[in-house]
């Protein structure tokens, strides 16, 4: 299927590892234009060195103000087709363990810079009266994962935040839309089987058959697995969809409408 995101121009936030990276070179391979984003300059220097014609590069902290203006003054001068929001998540932890500086700190991580961020760049979709933005986000918005309480809250204001403001802008050609993806070999994970194995005795490799144990396709997915769905939400295909949470889970959401 030709996706026509030819030399079409988008922006993925967190392109360091995992999702991120893994979308950045899904939308290179299917010849569009990518603006990445991440903390780490060597790893980027890497992934530009890898792709030096349609690739760009930006290295800081997405939830900083100055590099979202420095992603704001990009986009005045090359028109952006889509956007994908993306970063690291808050700490791994139960409710009793968390002071209120942790959910201070996670509101940051998870919430507030998204909104900033789509605050400075929703004019230039409106303006162009077109866009393409997919958060990605975690199953956890669906149903809660164990130790991890501040991501089972605060995505969810993510979640409504992303619904209400896809219905404000529909009429303007911009889809909004949700991707929660369960298990997946990527970082991310690794922070949960630390986790529990720190609470159980369990080795790490146990820790990580355990949560294995819960997905019926009996296998954790990859990152180029759901990299392949974002892509399609920011291409013209998926104009009539917006507003919607889609899983990324092997299954593993047990309710109907997961």
């Amino acid at each position: 299927m030709d996706l026509y995101l030819a030399n079409k121009f988008f922006i993925v936030t967190g392109a360091g590892s995992g999702f991120g990276r893994a979308i950045a070179e899904k939308l290179l391979q299917e010849g569009a234009e990518v603006l990445a984003i991440a903390r780490t300059e060597q790893v980027m220097n890497d992934f530009k060195r890898d792709h030096p014609e349609k690739l760009q590069i930006l290295t800081g902290d997405i939830t900083r103000l100055d590099i979202q203006q420095e992603i704001l003054h990009i986009s005045s001068q090359k028109r952006p087709d889509g956007l994908i929001v993306n970063a690291a998540g808050p700490a791994a932890g139960a409710f009793l363990e968390m002071d209120i500086n942790s959910w201070d700190e996670a509101y940051q991580q998870v919430l507030r810079w998204k909104v900033t961020l789509i605050q400075q760049m929703m004019p230039v979709f409106i303006k162009n009266n077109y866009g393409r933005i997919v958060f990605i986000e975690s199953v956890s918005v669906k149903q809660p994962v164990e130790n991890l309480v501040l991501s089972n809250s605060l995505r969810l204001a993510v979640v409504g935040f992303v619904k209400s403001l896809a219905q404000e802008v529909a009429s303007e050609n911009i889809t909004l839309n949700i991707l929660a993806p369960g298990y997946h070999n990527t970082s991310a994970m690794q922070r949960l089987f630390l986790k529990k194995s720190a609470l159980t005795g369990m080795s790490e490799q146990e820790a990580k058959e355990e949560f294995i144990k819960q997905i019926p396709m009996g296998k954790m997915g990859e990152a180029t697995d759901m990299a392949s769905l974002a892509v399609w939400l920011l291409s013209p295909h998926a104009r009539y969809v917006t507003g919607q949470t889609i899983s990324h889970d092997g299954g593993l959401v047990s309710g109907i409408f997961g």
